[in-house]
């Protein structure tokens, strides 16, 4: 078990930034972290990524000093501790949508006395062949693991504040267009009501002792985020790569058009 340094850089007073990725290729992973991102998200919920896929993916972001996270697809505690056996260092759980939700997801991804995870002689607990003895290794696990709700929908906007008081959530990542379509914008969540609900979110989860994080497209909509207090952003690979590529064709189509 590794220090998590997104949890470092957040604790003391700064933002992280990262990707999403559905890829499963480590060598993504590899690619991020070379760019000096602060974390890598598996998106295992839209993303075909097995728990198979896991353990190599968290190496290659390990090698370059990439915190590994996951988003999965349910509150599911036998498939979380595949993942977080695995080495991955937080979770984003989208589907959330009451203080149960929350609850449960502690549970799963904690050890005892914080929640309910088990313990074997796996990956993250380097095998029960390392220097911590299990006492230090758990309390040090819980530490370092980060527990993030992700909001998409209204019924979670409407229950926020009560799920802002559970112990062991860390700070929760606002999904904007699934929320915009649970708000009955399908087009996405560019309306001023949505921005209102956002800015209405940000303000609740201040007001805790918790943090939020959501994604921005480019750099401008990064920076404006953190002024509003965002701890995490995040691109996507996806975004990334149309980004990029968008600008090196471009000097093919200036040239097409003389």
């Amino acid at each position: 078990m590794k220090q998590n340094k997104l949890k470092k850089i957040i604790g003391e007073g700064g933002a992280g930034f990262g990707v999403i990725s559905p890829t499963t290729d480590p060598i993504i992973c590899e690619y991020i972290g070379l760019m000096g991102m602060d974390f890598y998200m598996l998106d295992a919920e839209h993303g075909a990524i097995t728990a198979s896929d896991v353990t190599n993916m968290v190496r290659a972001c390990e090698l370059r000093d990439t915190t590994p996270l996951a988003r999965i697809r349910s509150v599911d505690a036998k498939l979380i501790l595949q993942y977080m056996d695995a080495g991955v260092m937080g979770v984003m759980m989208p589907s959330i949508d009451n203080v149960d939700d929350v609850k449960r997801l502690v549970a799963a991804i904690k050890y005892p006395p914080m929640g309910k995870r088990g313990l074997g002689p796996v990956r993250a607990a380097d095998y029960m062949q390392g220097p911590m003895g299990q006492e230090k290794y758990v309390s040090f696990s819980n530490e370092q693991t980060l527990v993030l709700p992700q909001i998409e929908s209204m019924e979670c906007v409407r229950n926020l504040s009560e799920m802002c008081k559970i112990d062991g959530v860390d700070g929760f990542i606002i999904g904007p267009r699934d929320l915009a379509m649970s708000m009955g914008y399908y087009d996405g969540p560019g309306h001023d009501e949505v921005k209102k609900v956002l800015d209405d979110i940000f303000s609740t989860i201040k007001a805790s002792d918790k943090w939020f994080g959501t994604v921005a497209g480019t750099a401008e909509q990064a920076s404006g985020l953190v002024e509003k207090g965002a701890s995490l952003v995040m691109n996507s690979v996806q975004g990334l790569l149309k980004t990029s590529g968008n600008a090196f064709l471009k000097g093919r189509k200036e040239l097409i058009n003389k």
